[in-house]
This record gives C-alpha cells, sequence and structure tokens, in this order.
C-alpha cells in the first residue's frame, strides 16, 4: 500500500518532490518507492526527464486504477471508523496553509474533539469534494471563484518579513535598502500565482526596478517561510500564516507597506457532509481561530 500511495502522488503531481512533501518524505524516498514497484511490475512507470517528470502509457493505465483502488479505501475505512463509533473528518487544503496555519493549530480541536479522526490532505489540485470522497475543503482565492456556499475565513496581506538576526548586520530602513539583501521567491514559471511574487509588491512599494543583491527560489511557499527563519534572506510575508511567526518575534516586518490581493480563504463543504455534526464542530473551530486574526 505504501508503494501504491506513493506511486499515486508522484503521478498526481508529477514530481517526486511535491509527493514528499504531501507524504511527508523525502524526495530520495519517493523515487526509491517508484523503483520498488517498478521492478515488482516489471514496467517503467514514469519517463525521467531533466527537470521534468512524465507517465507512461503503463503508468497512465495504473494511475487511473491505483486512484480508484486508493478512493475505495479511503471510503470503505471512514465507513468502518464509523460503525466502529470514531467519526472521520477528510479535509483539503494548500500545502502553505496545512503547514503554517492549520497543523499548528490542529491540537485544539483535536482536544475538544477527542472522537473525531483528522485526515488532511495537502494538494495544489482544487479537488471535487463529492466525487474524491472529501468534507470540507478551505480554499484560497477571488470571492467570485469561492461559490455560494462558501464561508469566508479571513483576507490577506502581503509585506516583506525576516529573521531579526539577518538585520544585525545589513539593516532595512526603507524599502530601497532591499538591493543589499537575498530576496526568497516562489518559483512559479507560468504565472499563476503574481500576488506571491516579488514584483508585484516592488510595484506597490514604488521600485519595481530593483534587482537584489540575488535571489532563491522555491517550489513551495511552505517551503520559503522555514528559510526566512533560518536567516537565508527576505521573503514575502503573508497575512494570517505568520501572524503567530511575527507575535514570537522568530520573523519581524521591516517595513510598514503591503500589498492587498483580492483573495481570501473559504471553507467550503461537500452536500453529503455539511448535515454532519463534527463538519459543523470542526467549521465553527476553524471560524473561532480565524476571528482570533
Amino acid at each position: 500500500m505504501d508503494l501504491l500511495v506513493g506511486f499515486e502522488a508522484a503521478a498526481r503531481h508529477l514530481s517526486f518532490t511535491k509527493a514528499g512533501e504531501e507524504l511527508f518524505l523525502t524526495q530520495s524516498a519517493v523515487s526509491r518507492q517508484i523503483k520498488d514497484l517498478e521492478d515488482e511490475l516489471g514496467v517503467a512507470l514514469f519517463h525521467r526527464r531533466h527537470r521534468a517528470l512524465l507517465l507512461t502509457e503503463a503508468g497512465k493505465q495504473f494511475y487511473a486504477a491505483t486512484a480508484q483502488v486508493l478512493t475505495t479505501m479511503r471510503s470503505a475505512t471512514e465507513r468502518l471508523r464509523s460503525q466502529a463509533g470514531k467519526k472521520a473528518l477528510s479535509v483539503t487544503t494548500t500545502h502553505s496553509f496545512a503547514a503554517l496555519w492549520l497543523i499548528p493549530r490542529l491540537a485544539g480541536f483535536t482536544r475538544m474533539h477527542p472522537g473525531v479522526d483528522v485526515r488532511i490532505t495537502a494538494d495544489t489540485r482544487v479537488q471535487d469534494l463529492e466525487r474524491d470522497g472529501l468534507d470540507l475543503a478551505i480554499r484560497h482565492g477571488p470571492a467570485s471563484l469561492a461559490g455560494s456556499h462558501a464561508i469566508r475565513l479571513f483576507g490577506e496581506r502581503v509585506f516583506p518579513v525576516c529573521s531579526p538576526d539577518l538585520l544585525k548586520s545589513n539593516p532595512l530602513k526603507k524599502p530601497a535598502d532591499l538591493v543589499r539583501h537575498v530576496l526568497l521567491q516562489y518559483d512559479d514559471p507560468e504565472g499563476r500565482h503574481p500576488w506571491l511574487h516579488w514584483k508585484a509588491w516592488l510595484e506597490v512599494a514604488g521600485i519595481p526596478e530593483l534587482r537584489p543583491a540575488r535571489t532563491l527560489s522555491f517550489s513551495g511557499y511552505e517551503q520559503i517561510i522555514p528559510a526566512a527563519l533560518a536567516g537565508h534572506g527576505i521573503a514575502l510575508g503573508r497575512t494570517p500564516l505568520v501572524k503567530d511567526l511575527l507575535a514570537s518575534g522568530e520573523l519581524v516586518a521591516p517595513f510598514s507597506s503591503s500589498a492587498d490581493p483580492a483573495r481570501a480563504y473559504y471553507v467550503i463543504m461537500s452536500q453529503r457532509a455539511a448535515a454532519r455534526a463534527e463538519v459543523a464542530g470542526f467549521v465553527a473551530w476553524l471560524r473561532q481561530e480565524a476571528a482570533q486574526g
């Protein structure tokens, strides 16, 4: 089953790295799983290209079967847990929201609801709740795409943040001082997330032509904040994802100016789950946590 789970995640993302992030494994561990599976089956499941991963024809067929099997197994598991008195709750959201906001707070919900098993699926895809057997989603986007039944949690501001130790040797008194620093950049070659790019913030700050000392690029936002904490450079912080780190002093925001994308975080419930008490309880808990900022 571990090999199937690893393969399904790698095939869905077409990336061993992103599959590892979802499963909390290293890229090399996922790669070894896929190699073991290919050795057992006697066929190649992926074409491994430079900076690219593609499914072979055999891989495409096996992915369709594997995804169906895992969905069936998850549904059966939830039914059995329900029959045994356990209530299962499945949540899908982004990697960054799960890692930086939801998981650090989750113990508060589980303490209040010890009979509920929470399963978090971190994925960049917008999943179909009904088809994939998921109870609710926490999604980030404009109000126009959230849907009429979505519940708004909070909006977002974007502004520079860094480790306070970084400023001891190289202070940041004004935005133009960023020219002496390393900027931690979200790697988005297709331009699907412009609000996470330094270009947008620099334009708002009135210095669109600024060239930093250098940049470090990352494939996921949940990687950028740990890099900022380690003192590798200046990141674009997002409220509410960095709120706790600012409050603790682990990160500081050197400037008051921010970019304010017209986007927010919303909770969306599946139709079949909306009437369940544990789902309503989880949504109420989310709203309470969101109200605290």
